[in-house]
């Protein structure tokens, strides 16, 4: 695994830390392979900033003990490069993390870096469908497709993003065990974390209708959307089927697929869906995550007042 590799670069004590670090965070707590990546890289700058900051390699010393002074330079360097500040955010708390890791390996006290604060940036908003919007795209997605199958596959895919709140990544790791689908799936979402999520009628019709004309073998042990050469799907394949299916539809750029699980949370909460069932069908960790959802819900109110009270 990438995340787990020392960087050549760094001092070997620094890079033997990191890497157990890191194997400490997917064996104990299940951190995902992409978020290990993105640690990796974070941490790695900051350890080579301490470096050259300091003027030579530096070991694990360095690290807890590093002041607020090398902690802005840090912070103003990756600012300098074009880092956003919510991705010098994401950067900080995996800075915190590595440091709380070794402060407490070596009895050491870290505060200056544990209090330091992170960056403020606004968050985004997601940007649902509308629900005549999604329903478009479910009927417009397989439309180009050169085969039956392959527009029942992409119908069926799409319909778990908007039906039951998937993500891409979680629809394909559907394997042939999970058809014909059951009431409730259970789902293994980000950091390994399981969640059950009702099936509703339509995704379990359009899931059949798929399976009824794959030309493969959809064995248990495998995945059950297959490529056109029998392989798992790459998601790229339905990204490019909503881009395609977007444009025909004259649908703005932000109508992808993850759009779909947003728009799933959205017209939930605009139906009355409560905040917390919410959460758990979406597999937040925080509610603070979902309540995003209730400032695009406030938004998509005052749209709807403006234009039906504009003012003088």
């Amino acid at each position: 695994m990438a995340g787990l590799t020392a960087d050549p670069f760094l001092a070997p004590a620094l890079g033997a830390a990191l890497t157990q670090w890191l194997s400490q965070l997917a064996a104990l707590h299940g951190v995902a392979a992409n978020t290990l990546d993105a640690y990796r890289r974070d941490v790695t700058r900051y350890l080579r900033f301490l470096s050259a900051h300091h003027g030579g390699a530096s070991g694990m010393a360095a690290v807890t003990a590093a002041s607020q002074s090398d902690l802005r330079a840090w912070m103003a360097e990756e600012r300098g490069r074009g880092l956003s500040a919510r991705s010098l955010a994401r950067a900080l708390s995996a800075v915190k993390g590595f440091t709380a890791w070794a402060a407490d390996r070596s009895g050491t006290d870290a505060t200056t870096v544990l209090s330091a604060r992170a960056p403020k940036f606004r968050r985004k908003l997601p940007r649902p469908l509308s629900e005549s919007g999604a329903s478009e795209i479910l009927a417009e997605i397989g439309s180009d497709a050169r085969e039956d199958w392959i527009a029942a596959r992409d119908t069926a895919i799409v319909t778990l993003l908007y039906g039951l709140g998937l993500r891409i990544s979680e629809a394909l790791a559907l394997t042939g065990a999970d058809h014909p689908l059951p009431p409730t799936l259970r789902i293994t979402g980000k950091g390994g974390k399981t969640r059950l999520v009702p099936v509703i009628p339509a995704a379990a019709r359009a899931v059949a209708a798929y399976v009824a004309l794959c030309p493969f073998d959809l064995a248990a042990d495998g995945p059950l959307f297959r490529g056109a050469r029998g392989g798992a799907v790459n998601p790229r394949l339905i990204q490019s089927a909503m881009e395609r299916a977007r444009l025909r539809l004259g649908l703005p750029a932000t109508a992808t697929p993850h759009a779909l699980r947003h728009s799933f949370a959205t017209h939930l909460l605009s139906a009355g869906g409560d905040l917390r069932a919410i959460q758990e069908l979406l597999g937040h960790a925080s509610l603070s995550t979902t309540q995003a959802y209730t400032a695009v819900d406030a938004a998509r109110l005052m749209e709807v007042y403006e234009r039906a009270h504009p003012r003088a």
